[in-house]
Order: C-alpha cells, then sequence, then structure tokens
C-alpha cells in the first residue's frame, strides 16, 4: 500500500477528500441511507484515486486513444438502460445504478488530450478531426438526453482546444457563428429543455409549474442568510419544498442550513483544488503539451460544473441536470472526478526532463 501511497499529492487528496466529507455530512442530515451508500462511493473513489494516481504517464498517454474508444462504447451501452423520466443516462448493475456519461470524463479527457497533443488544432484538416472526436460523445449525450452534461462536456473541449493550440481569432469567429446559429439550436432542444431556459428568463410566470424548481431553489439559498439554519433544520429540503434536494440543488440545501458562510468555505475548497491543479503550469513546472491540455480539461470540466450548479441554485443560470462535484448524492459523478484527480496527478509527475523525454518517444 505505500508504493501507491508514495505517488499521491498531499494538497491536492486533502482538499479532495475535505470536499467529500463536507458533501457526506450534507447527506447525512437530509437521509441516512443515502449517507450509507455514499460513503460506500467514496471509499471506492479514495481507491480509486490512489490507484490512478500510480499509474505510469507514458502508459496512459500510449493507451489515451483506446480509452476513448472504450469511453464511446460504454456511452452507448446507455441506450439500453431503463428509461426514467424520458431519459436514457442510466444502465443498471445488479441494484447500482451508473451514469456512464460521468464515468467516461477521463477516459474521454485522455483520448482528446492524446489528439490535440499529436495533431494540434492550428489547421483546418486537424480542426475536423478534433470535431468529430467530439461530436461523437457529445451527440450521445445530447440524445439521451442531458444537455447539462452536453454543456460541461462542450466547455470542456473548447477550453482544450485553446491550450492545444487553436488560434485565437479563429476562436473568436466560432463564438460569433454559434451566436449566430442560436436559433438553430432552440429548434433542436426538447419541448421541456425550452421550458426551462423560459422560466430562466421569466421565473414567475409559470410559479407552480415549469418555476417552481428555480424559485424553490431561490428560497431556500435566500433563507439561509449569514450562518443558516442549523445542520438538519433546512425547511426547503426537509419538507420536500425543494426537489432534488440532494443532487441537482444540493447546493440549495447546504446553504439554507450552513448560509452564505457554508456555502462561501465550499467554493473556497474548490477553488484551492482547482488552484492545485492550474499552479505547476502558472510556474512552468510543467512542458508536456499532452498533461497540458488534460488539466486544462480537468479544470474547466470541474469549474463548470462548480458555476452551472451554484448558479443555477442561484437562479442565475437555466437549470440542467448538473451535480456538484463531491458533494451531490450520485456515486457516478464521485466516481469519475476521483479517478479524473488521480490521473492527474500521475501525468504530473512529468515534471522532471526524463518523464517528459519518454512521453516524447511514445509519440
Amino acid at each position: 500500500m505505500g508504493r501507491f501511497l508514495q505517488h499521491l499529492d498531499i494538497k491536492i487528496t486533502f482538499l479532495l477528500l475535505a470536499i467529500g466529507v463536507f458533501g457526506l455530512g450534507i447527506i447525512l442530515t437530509i437521509n441516512t441511507t443515502l449517507f450509507f451508500q455514499q460513503l460506500l462511493f467514496f471509499i471506492l473513489g479514495i481507491i480509486l484515486l490512489v490507484m490512478c494516481s500510480s499509474l505510469d504517464k507514458s502508459l496512459l498517454y500510449f493507451f489515451s486513444p483506446v480509452f476513448y474508444v472504450i469511453g464511446t462504447l460504454f456511452l452507448s451501452l446507455s441506450y439500453l438502460g431503463p428509461n426514467i423520466r424520458g431519459a436514457t443516462r442510466w444502465i443498471m448493475i445488479g441494484n447500482t445504478q451508473l451514469q456512464p456519461s460521468e464515468l467516461v470524463k477521463p477516459l474521454i479527457l485522455l483520448g482528446l488530450s492524446y489528439c490535440m497533443a499529436k495533431y494540434p488544432p492550428r489547421t483546418l484538416k486537424n480542426m475536423f478531426l478534433h470535431v468529430i472526436l467530439f461530436l461523437v460523445p457529445f451527440l450521445l449525450i445530447f440524445k439521451q438526453p442531458d444537455l447539462g452534461s452536453s454543456i460541461v462536456y462542450g466547455i470542456m473541449w473548447v477550453a482544450m482546444l485553446i491550450a492545444g493550440g487553436l488560434p485565437i481569432p479563429v476562436f473568436f469567429v466560432s463564438i460569433v457563428s454559434m451566436a449566430l446559429a442560436l436559433p438553430l439550436f432552440w429548434r433542436v432542444l426538447a419541448p421541456y429543455q425550452q421550458a426551462r431556459i423560459i422560466t430562466f428568463l421569466t421565473p414567475m410566470s409559470d410559479p407552480s409549474g415549469a418555476g417552481y424548481n428555480a424559485l424553490q431553489s431561490m428560497i431556500a439559498v435566500g433563507s439561509g442568510q449569514v450562518f443558516g439554519k442549523g445542520l438538519g433544520l433546512g425547511t426547503q429540503s426537509h419538507l420536500r419544498f425543494l426537489p432534488e434536494y440532494h443532487t441537482d440543488f444540493i447546493f440549495g440545501t447546504l446553504v439554507e442550513e450552513l448560509g452564505f458562510t457554508g456555502g462561501a468555505f465550499l467554493l473556497v475548497l474548490y477553488a484551492l483544488v482547482l488552484w492545485q491543479v492550474a499552479v505547476p503550469f502558472l510556474r512552468q513546472e510543467i512542458a508536456s503539451s499532452f498533461v497540458f491540455i488534460y488539466a486544462t480539461g480537468l479544470l474547466f470540466l470541474v469549474l463548470s460544473q462548480i458555476v452551472i450548479n451554484a448558479g443555477m441554485n442561484m437562479g442565475i443560470v437555466p437549470i440542467t441536470g448538473i451535480t456538484l462535484p463531491l458533494v451531490s448524492y450520485g456515486g457516478s459523478s464521485l466516481l469519475s472526478v476521483m479517478s479524473s484527480f488521480g490521473i492527474f496527478i500521475a501525468l504530473k509527475r512529468t515534471s522532471s526532463g526524463a518523464d517528459r523525454v519518454a512521453i516524447d518517444l511514445v509519440a
């Protein structure tokens, strides 16, 4: 066991554990059954973190294309799973419900990072390749339908393209093109997705229907004030006014019970762990483009989930089905985040010249 632990990054590991324990504490005040289920996944996540951090960096690079293929195939399995509330996002393994779009994130991250490092997105030919590689998992997720995860994958991919060398003028032209294509995008959205956006713009237009979730969440956040009502004393969550109080709207539950102070403390923990991802490159300790692109993808993958989840709980972004990393109830998300950070810790060891040469030789 000592051989595995010696590879861990102490700061990242401590911060991940602190956020996870924070989430467990909130879930414990909601439902003890959910707590023990989440605790089991949290322990499995720690094991994954330790195992992934000890992986060989050159092997991770070499097998990244294989991981991408495995990830897209696993995404396809969700269409064989049960249809829950009009969506096919999950597969069942015994009594356990898993979400492929969460579990494959580190695999897709590795695959896209490999391709962008080997074929930088600076030419039209390479960009065409990157668009195809992105659209395969993106469309598989979007058609489930899962708009929230699709948006997160999109933000991650754009950030990785820029890190991989996408010319800035091309980026801005793409942004303008996407803005002009918004009317077409609106037409491909499902009716409930359109309703969520309309409700975001005018939440009081249907307070007991489409606007109910957003209003209840804003009430929960506002009622927490500075120090909250106390653990287990949140009325919006415990009296079930707040829907999905343990998953999508757990930030509302947290702020209602712990107030602005508790919410700010959690966001500081997130900021600290994301800073640990960014700081090696700001200090120019790592020169590998593959590792740089992976780290950029991981940073924006986690950051986008935090911003969207907290934002929709406060009523400043439209409601989408996005979990709060390591805090929301859900084993798939927890395992995905832990393994993604474990892989980052393994790749970060490329800071030595010998490690950079090893990856260059594989490339």
